[in-house]
């Protein structure tokens, strides 16, 4: 009691010299009095703080479920869009691998079509025909041969009075410089074919060297 009396006196300073002890009796009841209000409603502010901070945790608590569902929901709705893409880029790759394979098999399709028509002219020759009459016959499937290497873009070299280039010509053998520049490709053994500009077959070629007697 006399601590707690102390203590309230040292908040509330009085000067007990002045006073009589009636007065001094009802200063102290005050003093307790008022302690006791002040105590009390710092018990109730306390409280007070306690139900806001529970009130808090619990609003808390629900926005961070909130947000928990927004980001199950966006996981899923992504998960199912990766699968939706992974399902059609198999379905385009596995289109593109029968259209590249296709390609390999029917992509020379033009090109046997025309030349059946020159096996088609050479059945039409017949052993009765005269010489001549083959001779035509033999011009004749020889231009459509050349028009249908030119429709598809193959190409026969023309190297003679050319130089030698190893990505198109095989040298096979050496001549006589004869009309011809010495070096240069004087004659050619075998026809050689180019594809849209790639060669496909070296043509086989005979070089023109400077003889002794030159």
């Amino acid at each position: 009691m006399a601590v707690r009396f102390l203590s309230v006196t040292r908040r509330y300073p009085i000067d007990l010299c002045r006073l009589t002890p009636s007065a001094v009796n009802r200063s102290i009841v005050g003093l307790f009095s008022t302690a006791a209000e002040h105590r009390s409603a710092g018990d109730d502010c306390h409280g007070d703080d306690g139900d806001d901070d529970h009130s808090h945790s619990v609003m808390h608590v629900r926005t961070l479920e909130t947000r928990t569902r927004k980001l199950e929901e966006q996981v899923h709705d992504l998960t199912e869009r990766y699968k939706r893409a992974l399902a059609d880029s198999d379905n385009v790759r596995r289109r593109t691998q029968k259209f590249v394979e296709d390609a390999k098999l029917f992509g020379i399709q033009s090109f046997c079509r025309d030349i059946v028509e020159v096996a088609d002219l050479l059945e039409k020759v017949e052993e009765g025909d005269g010489v001549q009459q083959l001779t035509q016959y033999m011009a004749h499937i020889q231009g459509r041969l050349q028009d249908i290497f030119t429709k598809h873009g193959l190409e026969k070299m023309s190297p003679v009075g050319s130089t030698y280039d190893p990505y198109q010509h095989e040298i096979v053998c050496h001549t006589p410089a004869e009309g011809v520049e010495s070096g240069t490709i004087a004659v050619v053994k075998q026809d050689g074919y180019m594809l849209h500009g790639r060669t496909i077959r070296h043509a086989h070629v005979g070089i023109a060297v400077k003889t002794q007697e030159q």
